[in-house]
């Protein structure tokens, strides 16, 4: 028996408690975590937003795919599925906050994290599979609180905010989102934020010279971003190989980060280093709006403790309406963290690119 991990947003944990509570669903590109479950493994399940431990489910099928919609109307990602068995399922009153000491001050990956963010790493997608002892623990714990337990208070109002709404394209239901007055302030531009992002920019350069592609940095980062990477003769590229007009060619040349394949581009990374998570996500939607039909992959890299901040963002109505399809299915968030594990793997030269899909999350 093993154990593994199953987020859900608040959203999705409504509509689990709505549920009988016998089928988890997950994306397809995680076919390949959800092909290592088997029938009797434990899925621990966690609230993200609110951060909190909700319930155990035990596996008790293979993996089957199903498009029936079950936990979004009309368009429901969650097509990898067990039907499972609820051990036991808390109340959102009654699940338990991150921090409680009695599992904080235990578990593996959050003992010896202080006020760090890298105990996140378990909790970045479902199906990341937990260490026994952690598992144990955290099944112990969990069915001790649904037997009796305590209350842990939860605003209301807050709660709310949390919720994702849907509504309906033409085409399909799409989640989307309204940031609130608070989540709008501007944030300073430090120097240490400023340094931190020409980083990041520097590492995105270094693994996609690795991997084989040309980089684009716009000309008035390069300076910067030139203190973190050395390029090989001919990577940084000094013009923009691409026949567009000239409006969406402006909007391109500012973007982070380019890898680009011959004269096509492959990724674009922006990278969000303020509180405000705005202007990186503006061009990712003003290209999408003057090119529907352009077909690249689309990152936001941030800090880890902006990763909902950076999906609200996502999911404004005006990103949620966009012609193709929404933002938030075109565009994944990626951490510093992950970004800096993806940088120390050894064998980056010999990978395909596609191995940012394990550290990229998708929004919700």
């Amino acid at each position: 028996m093993a154990y593994y991990t199953d987020l859900f947003s608040p959203e999705t944990y409504e509509a689990f408690s709505r549920s009988p509570r016998d089928v988890t669903g997950f994306r397809e590109t995680q076919r390949s975590m959800a092909e290592r479950v088997c029938p009797g493994d434990r899925l621990v399940c966690y609230i993200t937003k609110l951060s909190r431990w909700a319930g155990v489910l035990e596996v008790v099928s293979e993996l089957f795919l199903d498009r029936t919609p079950r936990f979004y109307p009309g368009d429901d990602p969650f097509v990898l599925r067990f039907r499972v068995r609820a051990i036991a399922w808390l109340p959102k009153e009654k699940a338990i906050p991150i921090h409680e000491p009695e599992l904080w001050d235990a578990l593996s990956f959050t003992r010896d994290a202080g006020t760090g963010g890298s105990w996140t790493g378990v909790l970045r997608r479902s199906l990341n599979r937990l260490r026994d002892e952690d598992g144990v623990l955290l099944e112990r714990v969990i069915r001790s609180q649904a037997e009796g337990g305590r209350i842990y208070d939860v605003d209301e109002d807050q709660y709310a905010r949390l919720l994702t709404q849907r509504i309906r394209r033409a085409d399909r239901s799409v989640a989307v989102s309204v940031p609130t007055a608070e989540d709008e302030r501007e944030g300073e531009d430090t120097a240490q934020t400023s340094r931190e992002s020409a980083e990041m920019q520097g590492l995105l350069a270094v693994i996609g010279e690795k991997m084989g592609f040309k980089v684009w940095v716009p000309p008035h980062d390069r300076s910067s971003v030139l203190r973190n990477w050395t390029p090989k003769p001919g990577t940084l590229i000094e013009h923009l190989p691409l026949n567009y007009d000239e409006t969406t060619l402006k909007t391109i040349e500012q973007i982070d980060v380019l890898w680009l394949k011959g004269r096509a581009i492959a990724r674009a990374f922006e990278v969000e280093h303020t509180t405000a998570i705005y202007s990186g996500i503006l061009r990712m939607a003003d290209l999408l709006a003057l090119q529907p039909n352009m077909d690249i992959k689309l990152h936001i890299v941030a800090p880890e403790q902006r990763r909902w901040r950076v999906f609200r963002e996502i999911q404004r109505p005006v990103f949620s309406l966009l012609e193709r399809a929404p933002l938030s299915e075109r565009c994944t968030f990626i951490s510093y963290d992950s970004l800096r594990e993806l940088a120390r793997e050894q064998h980056l030269s010999h990978l395909s690119d596609s191995v940012l899909e394990e550290y990229a999350d998708e929004t919700e």
